[in-house]
């Protein structure tokens, strides 16, 4: 079939936007600290399902603690403080917003994997950093904001700069935990393939977030939060697009297509968040808003493609 691996990699995109939306709306219901831990439980779950079903087992023979290690760091790093920045920037700054942040991502993982890993960076990738930043910056620079509308005591209340920053973070973690799980897979020992090591970070995440929910006193008032029909509908659907038909709709497109090509495709994620939330939420797209996003796109694509 024609343009399967491109239509694959688009549904990808649209797989994650959707996402966004599900764990935006779970957030305004229960905060996005307990939609953090409620999805993690349903996607470790999911991942015990896949990997007894499909290998047999769940962890590979040749894991190590080294493994273990930098994968619970990656997990940490990306899983836990990463997507609950993230999340809670969603629920604080709307989810087409924190979406934008997000695209700088690729930006930070490429500096740490300089840094980090001794991968090249050349003129073609500072072209690429440039403009994804820039097409951040001018969006950012508009000064448009949204609350949705949060209550005064909603957890996740905050302003327009808290927001930003939370959504940088976010993009940091997701950078870092991609760049130190890179590292635990291909030189620590043995390779250690992805879908295990998913789980790994999944798994030790999973612990450390219920744990800290424990030392908060809020482990209660957590699973409390499953009692919110809604929110859970929203957390699975959320989990359902993301960790499900998102990843496996990536792999369908790197099977067709090159691997820079179908990561280019499926960072297109905040431009498909803009009519999304212009019909869900009634946004104004300003002509700055549109062309900041395809620009950053744009800087992505630069990134990934040379």
């Amino acid at each position: 079939m024609e343009f399967i691996g491109e239509a694959a990699a688009l549904t990808t995109a649209l797989c994650w936007a959707f996402t966004s939306l599900f764990f935006t709306e779970a957030g305004k219901r229960i905060g996005s600290f307990k939609v953090n831990n409620i999805r993690l439980l349903m996607a470790v779950l999911v991942y015990i399902v896949v990997l007894l079903f499909y290998k047999g087992s769940l962890i590979p023979e040749s894991l190590t603690l080294n493994h273990v290690l930098w994968l619970g760091l990656s997990g940490i790093i990306g899983l836990v403080i990463g997507d609950g920045a993230g999340f809670k920037a969603m629920v604080m700054i709307g989810p087409r917003f924190a979406s934008l942040l997000y695209a700088s991502a690729p930006v930070m993982a490429v500096i740490i994997a300089w840094f980090f890993l001794g991968e090249s960076l050349d003129l073609l990738d500072m072209a690429g950093i440039s403009l994804t930043l820039g097409g951040i910056g001018w969006v950012v620079s508009e000064r448009q904001y949204n609350n949705s509308n949060l209550h005064a005591n909603h957890p996740d209340k905050g302003s327009l700069r808290k927001g930003i920053l939370l959504g940088l973070i976010a993009a940091f973690g997701q950078a870092a935990g991609l760049v130190l799980a890179k590292h635990a897979m291909l030189n620590v020992g043995a390779k250690i393939p992805p879908m295990e090591a998913s789980f790994i970070r999944m798994l030790v995440s999973l612990v450390c977030i219920w744990t800290l929910s424990a030392f908060r006193g809020q482990l209660k008032e957590t699973l409390s939060a499953v009692k919110d029909k809604k929110a859970i509908g929203y957390t699975f659907g959320g989990a359902l697009f993301g960790p499900f038909m998102g990843v496996w709709m990536s792999l369908v497109a790197v099977k067709y297509i090159a691997a820079g090509i179908a990561a280019t495709l499926n960072s297109t994620t905040p431009i498909w968040l803009l009519p999304l939330t212009r019909i869900l939420y009634k946004e104004k797209l300003s002509l700055r808003i549109v062309l900041g996003t395809l620009i950053t796109v744009g800087g992505v694509a630069l990134l990934m493609l040379f």
